[in-house]
């Protein structure tokens, strides 16, 4: 297998070498680190050469690292039935520079990339109806960024004597705790009952 995409990210590197930063093989699939700009390009090479046929898109995914200067990654996932490889292909942008939308090559690409911008705030061009997915109306933010607050400053819930959703300020129902995480029998400093009859080891 590993000869298979080595040989596989060869001929890639090869054919692409000025849409390619880098390639390497990890966890099984060839990762391919690609030129934000040529996205489309790649991924329409990968899919439609002979050597390739990654016909098969699986998903589009974001990650956030917040301390670099293009903080998302936008990782792509294909799938070759012909070769039986898969390939993960890589992007990095920041907040504001949009990624060229894939829909054109795979259509299956089109809730996938609304997800990324909903959770993330990653823009993409091109692409047919890009707004939130997930998220309610009127949401602030994008909440699997690292940076997002833990708690927001209202809440969402529908109101049956009104008829609609309102927001309110929150409200947490307990204050914030900190558990030791000791299961009661190894942190006491008296003997439960029954545990006098117990044999130490």
């Amino acid at each position: 297998m590993s000869e298979a995409l080595s040989s596989l990210g060869s001929y890639v590197r090869e054919r692409l070498a000025d849409k390619v930063i880098d390639v390497s093989i990890a966890y099984g699939e060839l990762n391919i680190h690609v030129v934000r700009e040529a996205i489309v390009e790649v991924v329409k090479f990968l899919r439609d050469d002979e050597n390739c046929r990654f016909v098969s898109f699986v998903d589009v995914s974001g990650a956030d690292y917040p301390a670099r200067e293009d903080r998302f990654d936008v990782v792509y996932h294909l799938l070759s039935p012909y070769k039986n490889l898969r390939v993960r292909v890589r992007v990095q942008t920041d907040e504001d520079t949009p990624v060229p939308s894939i829909t054109s090559v795979y259509a299956g690409a089109d809730w996938f990339e609304r997800e990324a911008y909903d959770l993330y705030g990653i823009l993409f061009s091109g692409h047919p109806e890009l707004r939130r997915i997930l998220t309610d109306y009127g949401f602030e933010g994008h909440p699997l960024r690292k940076d997002f607050p833990l708690t927001g400053f209202v809440e969402v819930r529908y109101d049956d004597e009104i008829k609609r959703v309102v927001y309110e300020p929150v409200e947490l129902k307990q204050e914030f705790r900190n558990f030791d995480f000791l299961s009661p029998w190894e942190g006491t400093d008296y003997v439960l009952p029954g545990d006098e009859k117990a044999k130490p080891n």
